[in-house]
């Protein structure tokens, strides 16, 4: 019995046709789920012992952190309605507009408890939306990086651009959240001393090393003020102007605090402090509040008193839930795979 040729190549053909169309994939252990696996079983004991190990590090830890958060002194107080005259209680904003006015302002308190060396010197505001798109945008990294980018102002709109000589002159650094630099200043007496007020070290090292350049020099910048009318020195670079630094890593959140100065020296109980303010900043216009805080730290940080209260609310339901579980074990034990407790076999007609 002879068979046709042409019928046999038509069929491996289609044969490998077949194939190459098929979706199969190549056999490997990784798709045909053949990887060696760990699949524990959650028995009574092991979900007791897991929930009780949650408890016994939480609870400890948050207990620690809560402590460490109280050990933090803490000294806070608004200044923007007390600095603002009698005369202008009534239109703060021209008096914070006119520059003729002397904007010295002093405030005094009583040091409660013991501030132990460093303490950070803070300036906070509020109602002040650092995360708004179209302030976050208005900056250009790459002009605050490369001094050959200074042209590189497309981002920074309305302030891009100032007119000198009838010539258009590129800002540097440009944009909004520059050109709305905080400009209050601070100094601190104790006692009829001064307290020198430490400015070095308080950005990040990695935006004085990488974000802002060492031979990038502020050229035409607050020729006219904004919000703040702050001033930088032009011969000194970029990544050495901290409070620029500091003042260009926004907000998450309305109210925010930034770090202005560390003060290196004990304050003790009873000390009189005096701090002489210099009220320039527009925070009126927009119905923004200021503050100055000064504050200790521990190893947890400033006072921070939720995380502490999580590790412990999360441990105590834990623990709850441990011996709950316990005592339901205890009271009403059941065989381990126990088919008895499956859904089928509860139901009197079974299977349909």
């Amino acid at each position: 019995m002879s068979t046709d040729p042409s019928s046999s190549s038509a069929a491996a053909a289609e044969e490998i046709s077949n194939k190459r169309k098929s979706k199969k994939p190549k056999y490997s252990r990784f798709t045909q789920q053949e990887l060696p696996a760990w699949q524990p079983i959650l028995t009574p004991r092991w979900v007791i012992a897991i929930f009780t190990l949650i408890a016994l590090i939480f609870i400890p830890v948050g207990l620690a952190a809560f402590s460490a958060s109280q050990r933090v002194v803490e000294v806070e107080f608004e200044y923007d309605s007390t600095c603002i005259p009698d005369s202008y209680k009534d239109n703060a904003t021209a008096y914070i507009k006119d520059d003729t006015t002397n904007k010295t302002c002093t405030q005094k308190f009583i040091i409660n408890s013991r501030m132990q060396a460093p303490i950070f010197v803070y300036y906070q505001l509020d109602n002040f939306y650092q995360n708004h798109r179209r302030y976050v945008k208005s900056r250009s990294d790459e002009q605050l990086r490369t001094p050959d980018k200074e042209n590189d102002v497309s981002s920074c709109s309305p302030e891009d651009y100032v007119i000198i000589n009838n010539k258009s002159e590129p800002i540097v650094p440009c944009g909004l959240i520059a050109w709305s630099l905080f400009n209050d200043t601070y100094k601190i007496q104790n006692n009829d001393k001064d307290l020198a007020i430490n400015k070095t070290n308080i950005a990040w090292a990695s935006d004085r090393n990488t974000k802002f350049g060492a031979d990038v020099y502020p050229k035409n910048f607050q020729i006219s003020g904004l919000i703040g009318g702050a001033k930088l020195d032009p011969n000194l670079p970029l990544s050495e102007q901290e409070d620029l630094i500091v003042w260009m890593r926004t907000a998450a959140l309305p109210k925010f605090r930034k770090l202005y100065g560390r003060i290196e020296t004990d304050l003790e109980v009873e000390d009189e402090i005096v701090v002489l303010i210099e009220n320039n900043y527009n925070t009126y216009e927009f119905g923004g509040k200021k503050s100055l805080v000064l504050s200790t730290t521990t190893w947890i940080g400033g006072r921070n008193n939720f995380l502490g209260i999580a590790y412990v609310v999360i441990g105590s339901i834990s623990l709850l839930l441990a011996l709950g579980f316990l005592l339901l074990y205890i009271l009403k034990p059941r065989p381990l795979g126990d088919p008895s407790y499956l859904s089928w076999n509860k139901n009197p007609g079974g299977l349909r």
